[in-house]
C-alpha cells in the first residue's frame, strides 16, 4: 500500500477529521503481521540516511503534531531510532521564553531546520502556533490568522534550499486517549507523563479537532503536504511513519560521493602498513 497516497491531505481540500478512521490499519492485521515489512523499512531508512549525511545535498525535517497521547514520542522512538544520531537532531518545541516572544514566531524555529546531511524532527513544531495559541486565545483572532500564509512561505522557502518536510498529524479517537490515560495511571512505569493539563486540554477536544482541521485545510501544499497518520494502533502509526519517510529519502535520489582523497595513493599506503605489519 502507498501511505503516500492514502494518507496525505491533498492541497486545497477542506478537511473533516470526522471522516478519517483513527483506527485504520492497513492491511496488516496485526503487530507480529507488520514487524518483518517495519524491519525492512527501517534498514533502508538506515542506509539511506548514511548517505544523507554523506552526501550532504539535502535535509529532512519530520514534522509531528498530534492529539495528546496520540504517539508523538513513540514516533520519534521507534522510527527514528533506525537513524545515526551523528545526523539527526530532534527538538521540542513548548512555551517560548521571553527573548522567543520578543522576535517573530518563526525565529525560534528556524535555528533548529536541519542543516544539509542532517534529519531534523520537530517534536510539536510552529503549528504550536495556529493550534494552542488559537484554542487558548493567546492572540488575537488576526493575528493567527495570519500566520497559516507565513508557514506556508517558510517550508516554501525551505523546499527550495534543499530541505525536504514530511509532516505527520497523529490521530487518535477520543475513546482510545482516555483508554491511555487509564494506562499512565495504572502503571507505575508510566506514571511520570501524568499531567494535570492531559484533563484540562482534553475538556477542549472539539476546540482542537476544529483547529486541526483548519491547520491541514490551509498548510497542505505541495511542497508540504500533511498525512494524517491513524494512531490508534501504534504499531500501524509507526509503520506509516516510516514507509512515508522512506520514500522521502527516496525521492531525493542521492549517490554516494566521490572520494576527497586519492585512492591508489591510500591503497599504496595501505599495502606497505600491511607489509610492514
Amino acid at each position: 500500500m502507498d501511505y503516500r497516497e492514502k494518507l496525505m491531505i491533498r492541497p486545497g481540500a477542506k478537511v473533516s477529521l470526522a471522516d478519517i478512521d483513527p483506527g485504520f490499519h492497513g492491511h496488516h492485521e496485526s503487530h507480529e503481521k507488520a514487524m518483518p515489512e517495519l524491519g525492512e523499512t527501517l534498514s533502508e531508512i538506515t542506509r539511506l540516511q548514511e548517505l544523507l549525511y554523506a552526501e550532504k545535498k539535502h535535509a529532512l525535517l519530520v514534522v509531528l503534531q498530534g492529539i495528546d497521547a496520540a504517539g508523538k514520542d513513540g514516533v520519534c522512538w521507534h522510527v527514528i531510532q533506525a537513524m545515526n544520531p551523528q545526523g539527526t537532531a530532534v527538538t521540542g518545541f513548548k512555551q517560548p521564553s521571553h527573548e522567543e516572544l520578543a522576535h517573530d514566531f518563526l525565529w525560534r524555529i528556524h535555528k533548529k531546520v536541519p542543516g544539509l546531511g542532517q534529519v531534523g524532527v520537530f517534536n510539536r513544531s510552529h503549528y504550536e502556533d495556529v493550534l494552542v495559541v488559537r484554542v487558548h486565545k493567546l492572540a488575537p483572532k488576526h493575528v493567527w490568522e495570519m500566520r497559516y500564509d507565513a508557514i506556508n512561505a517558510f517550508e516554501k522557502g525551505l523546499t527550495k534550499a534543499g530541505v525536504s518536510i514530511v509532516k505527520f498529524f497523529l490521530y487518535i479517537s477520543r475513546e482510545e486517549q482516555l483508554e491511555r490515560f487509564k494506562r499512565r495511571l495504572d502503571d507505575p512505569a508510566r506514571r511520570w507523563k501524568i499531567s494535570e493539563s492531559d484533563y484540562s486540554e482534553r475538556e477542549l477536544w472539539d476546540d482542537y479537532v476544529a483547529a486541526y482541521e483548519a491547520m491541514l485545510t490551509k498548510c497542505s501544499t505541495k511542497e508540504a503536504p500533511w498525512y494524517v497518520l491513524p494512531s490508534n494502533h501504534k504499531w500501524f502509526r509507526n509503520l506509516a511513519a516510516s514507509k512515508i519517510i522512506l520514500e522521502a529519502l527516496r525521492a531525493m535520489d542521492m549517490k554516494a560521493p566521490e572520494p576527497s582523497v586519492d585512492i591508489d595513493e591510500i591503497r599504496a599506503k595501505y599495502h606497505k602498513a600491511e607489509k610492514d605489519g
